[in-house]
């Protein structure tokens, strides 16, 4: 099997902490080359994953005609020149979440993919959870019913940083709510298969100094009827583990610990007869726990895979930019029912 050779821009912060490791366990990826901005991290980073080149500046790793696909992973103001760039240097791209500061920006850079022939895929790599996908599984099949709500709440602690991109505005495009709550609407809509169609939500810098919002509180009215609430924060411990929610006619879905960046936590599976008249007495013995079996591994591995495979054998995009597009659309009109103080329609 010939492996897919990979270039990695902005190869610090994320790529360094988590993709990076996550590529060197793939029997399917080459790292061929790095960029940094900074000449001597640069070279560190080279020599750390065994990369055969490191580059300074962007242009000149597009140029290198070993590199196949591109992972791009720099602050999110850099997206769109350089996956344009990319695009127009025919190299297929895997693009960090959020795609870009704006809606306008992503699409722009999905024509300019779309013209050059290009694939584009978005990271988030939390779809490739065993729990989240199971949960996915779960839910298509009908087994707790009609969906009747969901919940997603995701947070850590950023307490103010000098110089950190993502507590400025015009680098980041936002806070909580852009960086961690893109993937709560992302896991939503992907699991439900349903999208928003109305949002309204709350958010504000609560706790720090920084510009952007360290909580966000969204609701979202999504296509098949069911209610969504994402909690996103940037001031609550990283030692309080994540929550995935979603209730039925027929059941529930809780599971704890896997909006994370390693694979691993629990999911609570209950079913209960839907046909039942009313129990004024709510008794609730005709509850069941369901067992449910996972595998877990590497999430940013199976990443990586996934896009190659899409980049080598041309198999399906699993997590295509377009998704990417829809998820940042309800996170503007978030932050306009949040100015406007009013439910925003898709």
């Amino acid at each position: 099997m010939k492996k897919v050779r990979w270039g990695v821009i902005g190869a610090g912060g994320i790529a360094d902490r988590r993709t990076l490791p996550g590529m060197m366990l793939s029997e399917e990826a080459e790292l061929i080359a790095v960029m940094e901005i900074n000449e001597e991290f640069a070279e560190k980073l080279r020599v750390k994953y065994g990369a055969k080149r490191a580059y300074t500046d962007h242009k000149a790793l597009l140029a290198d005609p070993e590199v196949d696909v591109v992972y791009i992973a720099s602050p999110v103001n850099c997206h769109k020149e350089q996956a344009i760039d990319a695009a127009r240097a025919k190299k297929d791209i895997l693009l960090e979440k959020p795609i870009c500061l704006d809606i306008a920006d992503g699409e722009e850079v999905l024509k300019v993919c779309e013209e050059e022939g290009v694939k584009i895929a978005t990271g988030f790599l939390m779809r490739f959870h065993a729990i989240n996908a199971k949960i996915r599984e779960i839910i298509q099949s009908g087994q707790i019913g009609q969906l009747v709500s969901c919940r997603a709440q995701f947070s850590c602690w950023y307490p103010d940083i000098p110089g950190a991109w993502r507590q400025i505005r015009a680098l980041s495009g936002g806070g909580a709510l852009m960086d961690m709550g893109v993937h709560c609407i992302d896991l939503i809509q992907y699991i439900t298969g349903s999208k928003a169609k109305k949002v309204a939500s709350f958010s504000k810098t609560h706790t720090f100094s920084y510009e952007v919002e360290d909580q966000a509180s969204l609701m979202m009215e999504l296509e098949n009827g069911a209610v969504a609430y994402v909690e996103s924060n940037f001031n609550i411990p990283d030692a309080v583990p994540s929550k995935l929610e979603f209730y039925g006619t027929a059941g529930s879905i809780v599971a704890v610990g896997t909006l994370s960046q390693e694979e691993g936590g629990t999911i609570e599976v209950i079913a209960a007869d839907s046909s039942l008249g009313y129990d004024a007495q709510q008794t609730r013995n005709e509850v069941k726990k369901i067992d449910v079996e996972v595998e877990f591994g590497n999430m940013y591995t199976k990443e990586l895979d996934s896009f190659g495979r899409s980049h080598r054998d041309g198999a399906p995009i699993e997590v295509p930019a377009a998704d990417a597009i829809q998820a940042q659309k309800v996170i503007q009109a978030a932050y306009k029912s949040m100015e406007d103080g009013k439910f925003i329609e898709l």
